[in-house]
């Protein structure tokens, strides 16, 4: 008897596993909260140097044109001043009697001014994050990326030693207490280092949740588990968009995001941990009571009372583990390496485009929250039509198909100029929609083309998925 046929006599998709699988969705909700959350934390607001003061007038008293030079579209340069005020450039009446060619201009030595509007209150007016100082934005996202990475491959080999529920509690309690700390950061180090701790637990929950999911669910369930939760992730986009409308402070934004995480830390003790896991890690006894629990939740309580834990020893010889681990066995092989190989370019390329979209979104120009709803939105026929194409075509048609066609849109949008918003905008949310196709296709022949054996050692794999949702933010 095998493990799969074992859940099956225990209720296969019961009531057990349907709370189960509900309750380990909820979280997904808020992972694009996270994910995503700088687009609005992080916006850039119109802004200017700071008016240098003539004598005794205030800074505020000093006509903007004479203190600050024009760009090539008549608004105020954001990082330059007149080093002296051009008093001639004002008639009697106030208007524009000509331009200052040649003035010396100098940095915005005395801070910048923002405009009022959504992005008033971000982590870029409270730290000055413009001019030579903007690509602080981008390292911050890079450092949440960082801790992704490093989170993808840490909690991975943890779990594997501590178990999958108690390393899915702690990072529960990380990502509240850090994004709680992260509302709360008196500084912009203290924000990235509360940051780089979210992104390590981010990381926890995602492996985790994916792990307890496939391992007490029955095979013929795992598909529609898998698009459920990436359907989770899609509507969490939609939340975001909705707490972020409501709450334009940054502080509040993050925290409200947050504190979610301690309630799942909460209901988390009650999960029942793996008892493949168990089994594996020689605790037959308590893998046999989280069993019977199953059983009895799921009407089966006969079937429950008629295990061993001799019968569960015997499960561990059904499937044992390569020489050398598993991470070693995805390149033991010549075919092995063939497709190691060419599933993660697959899912460098899709995550590489897919983050460089959805986390610019106010460079389309484009109200950020009706982008960030059209976003999300996508995904839903997006990932349904991936489905459609994987039965109609095969795997390999839809997913090479879902990548070339975003590589037409992202590659369709370098040309097209950027008075175009909305033309603009439309292939941005096809290049997605595409992206999100090929994300569902991946995930679904990852796990076909693996033996079971190595398919829990791929999922040490995602640090791809971070690496390449890291690096665009340097390639801004």
């Amino acid at each position: 008897m095998t493990f799969v046929e074992l859940l099956a006599r225990l209720g296969g998709m019961g009531r057990f596993q349907v709370t189960y699988v509900a309750a380990l969705a909820v979280p997904l909700l808020m992972l694009a909260s996270h994910n995503l959350l700088q687009n609005f934390t992080a916006g850039v607001p119109e802004h200017h140097c700071r008016p240098r003061p003539a004598a005794n007038d205030s800074a505020g008293d000093v006509p903007l044109l004479i203190s600050i030079p024009s760009d090539g579209h008549h608004r105020p340069q954001r990082c330059r001043r007149y080093v002296e005020l051009q008093w001639h450039l004002l008639e009697v009446n106030g208007t524009v009697n000509g331009t200052a060619n040649g003035a010396a201009t100098e940095p915005c030595h005395d801070g910048w001014t923002y405009q009022d509007g959504i992005f008033a209150h971000t982590i870029v007016t409270e730290w000055d994050l413009v001019c030579e100082s903007k690509k602080l934005r981008q390292v911050a996202q890079s450092i949440y990326m960082a801790g992704i990475l490093l989170g993808s491959s840490l909690f991975g080999i943890l779990s594997d030693k501590f178990g999958r529920r108690a390393l899915l509690t702690w990072c529960y309690l990380q990502l509240g207490v850090t994004g709680a700390g992260t509302a709360a950061a008196p500084t912009f180090v203290v924000y990235c280092l509360c940051r780089f701790l979210a992104g390590l637990a981010m990381a926890g929950v995602s492996l985790n949740s994916a792990s307890l999911c496939m391992e007490w669910i029955p095979t013929e369930a795992r598909a529609v588990v898998g698009t459920i939760n990436g359907y989770c992730y899609t509507f969490g986009q939609f939340v975001l968009a909705a707490v972020a409308f409501g709450l334009p402070h940054w502080r509040w934004l993050q925290l409200v995001v947050s504190l979610p995480f301690f309630l799942f830390f909460l209901y988390s003790w009650l999960f029942v941990e793996s008892a493949r896991w168990q089994v594996i890690s020689g605790r037959p006894d308590l893998a046999l009571k989280g069993l019977r629990k199953v059983a009895r939740v799921n009407g089966r309580k006969e079937e429950g009372d008629k295990l061993s834990e001799e019968a569960l020893r015997e499960l561990v010889h059904r499937e044992p583990p390569l020489p050398g681990g598993t991470l070693a066995s995805l390149i033991r092989t010549p075919g092995m390496r063939t497709v190691s190989c060419g599933v993660s370019f697959v899912w460098f390329s899709t995550s590489f485009a897919y983050y460089g979209l959805a986390m610019d979104l106010q460079g389309f120009g484009v109200d950020i929250y009706l982008s960030q709803l059209v976003f999300g939105a996508v995904d839903i026929p997006a990932k349904l039509a991936s489905v459609l194409a994987i039965s109609c075509v095969g795997r390999r048609v839809a997913q090479g198909g879902s990548l070339a066609l975003a590589g037409i849109c992202i590659l369709a949008n370098i040309v097209v100029p950027m008075e175009l918003q909305m033309l603009r905008m439309a292939f941005a949310v096809i290049g997605k929609g595409s992206l999100a196709a090929s994300f569902n296709c991946a995930y679904i022949f990852t796990g076909e083309l693996f033996p079971t054996v190595i398919r829990r050692g791929w999922a040490w794999g995602a640090p791809w998925l971070a690496w390449a949702a890291w690096w665009p933010r340097w390639c801004a």
